[in-house]
C-alpha cells in the first residue's frame, strides 16, 4: 500500500496553477468513487453478502485508487494538506473496519476551508455524504470546488454582514450525487460517528443557482409577457453577474438565521414544526436581503440592486412550482410573496399578461417582511401552539387553505391535549395548495424545471439579448 500522505504546512508551498480537473489522476479519483457508490446501502455501508454485490477484495482495490488519486492532487493544494492526509486516514479505516457504516469526523474536523476565503482558491472535497435536495443516501462523493470570494464581498462581510462560516462557492466537477438540484455543500449532510459540537463553514453554490434562475425565469418571462427592465434582463445574459448577486443574497441570507427578534426555540435546532413556520423563516431570511439590498443599491453597490432582482424573480417564479407538493416550504414562501404583491396592487395578471409596478413592488415586500418580523418579535410572549396559529393566519390572509384543513378550522377541531409534535401529524401534505395561476404555470415550466437538474454555469444555455 501507498504511504499515508504526510501532512504539510498551509503556507509550505503556493497551490498549482493547473486545475484540479485538469490533472490526470481527477478522472481517476472520479471513476473509482462512481464505482464505488452502486455497492453502498443507504448508511454508506457495504453488504458483501447482498446479491450481485461485488468482493470485499475488488472494493478495496477501487478505493486503493481513490486514496491514490487524492495523494497526487494533494500537490495541487497545499491549503488542505491537513484534511486530506486525514481524509487518506478516514479511507482506509473504513476498508480495514470492512466498509461498515462510514466515518469521516476525523477529516471533517480538518476541512476549514471558510479559513481561507481567498477568491479563486481550489478545494477537492471527498466524503460519504447525502446531498441535500439530491441524492438522500450516504454516498461516497467527490466535488472540485472553486471559491468565490471578490473583495467587496469580503469587505461586505468585514463591516456590515460579518458571517465567518459562509462560503460562496462554484462546481469544477462531481460525481453523481451532485448531478442532481443540490446547490448546497453542507457539514452535517456528512457520514460521522458524532455530529462535532459546532460546524464551522456551510458553501452555496452560487453558479448553480444563477444558471438555473437564469434559465427558468427567462422561460417564465416568457411565458407570461412580463417586460423586464434593462438592469434585470441583463442579469438573464450575464452569468458572473448573476452569481455576485446570488453570492451576495446567499450570504445575508444564511446569517439572518441566527439575527433578528427570534422565537425562544430558534429555527435551526432541529424541532418538529408545521411546514408554513419553516416558509416564513425562509422567507424572512430572503426579505432582509432584500431590504439589505435596498440599501447597498442606495450605497452605490450595483449587486445591491441584482439581489433586489433575483430574489423576487426566483421567488416569484421558480419556488413555487419546483419540487414535490409535500410540505414544499419554499414553494409556500413563494406563494406568499406573489399573493402579497398582488393583493397589494405590486402586479396584476391582466389579458394573459403578468405585469409588476416596480418601485410599488419594493414597497411592498419591506411590509411584508416588516409583518413578519412582527410575528416573531412576538412570538417569546406566547405558547408555542398560539405562535403556530397566529402564523397559520399570516399565511392564511393571503393564501387560501386546502378545504380539507383540520387547521383551517381552528383550535376547537383539533386535540388540544396532544403534545405539539402531534399535532403537527393534523398538517397536510399540501396546506395551501397552488393557486390557478400557478397551476398552469407549473404545467408550461415543467420541462424546464426538469431540465435544470445537475445544472452548471457551463452547461446553461445562454439567454438571447
Amino acid at each position: 500500500m501507498t504511504e499515508i500522505l504526510s501532512p504539510v504546512s498551509a503556507d509550505s508551498g503556493t497551490p498549482s496553477t493547473q486545475r484540479v480537473v485538469e490533472h490526470p489522476a481527477w478522472p481517476v479519483l472520479k471513476e473509482a468513487v462512481e464505482a464505488i457508490r452502486p455497492a453502498q446501502s443507504k448508511d454508506g455501508s457495504i453488504d458483501f453478502d447482498a446479491e450481485g454485490a461485488p468482493s470485499q477484495v475488488d472494493v478495496e482495490t477501487t478505493l486503493e485508487r481513490v486514496v491514490s488519486a487524492v495523494q497526487e492532487l494533494a500537490p495541487l493544494l497545499p491549503h488542505d494538506a491537513d484534511y486530506l492526509h486525514a481524509l487518506v486516514g478516514d479511507l482506509r479505516r473504513w476498508a480495514a473496519e470492512g466498509f461498515g457504516v462510514p466515518d469521516f469526523l476525523d477529516s471533517l474536523l480538518a476541512f476549514q476551508p471558510a479559513h481561507t476565503r481567498a477568491d479563486g482558491l481550489e478545494h477537492l472535497v471527498v466524503f460519504a455524504m447525502y446531498t441535500q435536495n439530491g441524492n438522500p443516501d450516504r454516498n461516497l462523493e467527490a466535488v472540485v470546488v472553486r471559491m468565490v470570494w471578490p473583495e467587496w464581498l469580503a469587505e461586505l462581510e468585514r463591516t456590515r454582514y460579518d458571517n465567518a462560516l459562509f462560503c460562496g462557492i462554484t462546481f469544477e466537477d462531481f460525481t453523481s450525487g451532485y448531478d442532481t438540484n443540490s446547490a448546497v455543500l453542507f457539514p452535517e449532510t456528512i457520514a460521522v460517528r458524532e455530529a462535532p459540537a459546532r460546524f464551522s463553514w456551510g458553501a452555496i453554490f452560487c453558479d448553480r443557482e444563477a444558471a438555473r434562475f437564469r434559465r427558468v425565469v427567462d422561460a417564465a418571462r416568457r411565458v407570461t409577457s412580463l417586460e423586464l427592465p434593462d438592469e434585470a434582463h441583463g442579469l438573464l445574459t450575464d452569468q458572473e453577474r448573476c452569481q455576485q448577486a446570488f453570492v451576495l443574497w446567499d450570504m445575508v441570507h444564511d446569517r439572518t438565521h441566527s439575527h433578528g427578534d427570534l422565537p425562544f426555540d430558534p429555527f435551526m435546532i432541529k424541532q418538529r414544526q408545521p411546514f408554513w413556520m419553516y416558509g416564513l423563516e425562509e422567507l424572512r431570511c430572503d426579505l432582509t436581503a432584500f431590504h439589505e439590498g435596498v440599501k447597498l443599491e442606495a450605497d452605490g453597490f450595483p449587486q445591491g440592486r441584482d439581489v433586489q432582482y433575483t430574489m423576487l424573480l426566483d421567488r416569484l417564479f421558480r419556488f413555487p412550482v419546483t419540487g414535490p407538493r409535500n410540505r414544499n416550504y419554499d414553494g409556500l414562501g413563494g406563494q406568499l410573496l406573489f399573493a402579497y404583491l398582488h393583493q397589494n396592487d405590486a402586479l396584476r395578471w391582466r389579458d394573459n399578461k403578468l405585469t409588476v409596478d416596480w418601485e410599488r413592488a419594493r414597497q411592498v415586500t419591506v411590509r411584508l417582511r416588516e409583518e413578519i418580523e412582527t410575528l416573531y418579535r412576538e412570538g417569546i410572549d406566547r405558547p408555542k401552539i398560539v405562535h403556530w396559529f397566529r402564523a397559520y393566519d399570516l399565511v392564511s390572509r393571503y393564501l387560501a387553505p386546502h378545504p380539507g384543513s383540520t387547521w383551517a378550522k381552528g383550535p376547537d377541531a383539533l386535540d388540544l391535549s396532544l403534545p405539539p409534535r402531534k399535532l403537527v401529524d393534523e398538517v397536510l401534505p399540501d396546506e395551501f395548495p397552488l393557486s390557478m395561476f400557478y397551476e398552469a404555470l407549473a404545467k408550461k415550466l415543467r420541462d424546464v424545471i426538469t431540465s435544470t437538474k445537475g445544472i452548471t454555469a457551463e452547461s446553461a444555455t445562454p439567454v438571447a439579448a
